[in-house]
């Protein structure tokens, strides 16, 4: 019984936290100076507050819903996709960067 317990809980938990993140999607490519590139698309219809970092220098940006961001580009083509880092949640949740009226 304490089994079936704990296993409910532990898939509750999953479930509800896989809900609660937007979805986004992230592209990656080089340009023309070999430099790594990425770029975030807000597929959700509400706003959202991202960033991207690159080794330890974070980029915060608004998200538009339905819209995608600028590309990010690495300063030194040593840099591949796997030194970015992304994160994104609902604009409504962080008042402080929302605009001001």
């Amino acid at each position: 019984m304490r089994a079936k317990f704990l296993l409910c809980f532990i898939l509750l938990t999953i479930s509800l936290t896989s809900i609660a993140k937007p979805k986004l999607l992230v592209k990656h490519q080089r340009n023309a100076e070999n430099l790594a590139e990425i770029q975030v698309i807000n597929q959700t219809t509400k706003a959202l507050i991202c960033y991207v970092a690159i080794d330890g220098h974070k980029i915060r940006f608004r998200l538009q819903p339905r819209q995608p961001s600028k590309w990010y580009r690495a300063t030194d083509p040593r840099f591949n996709h796997k030194d970015f880092s992304t994160w994104c949640d609902y604009l409504s949740l962080y008042p402080k960067y929302q605009k001001k009226t």
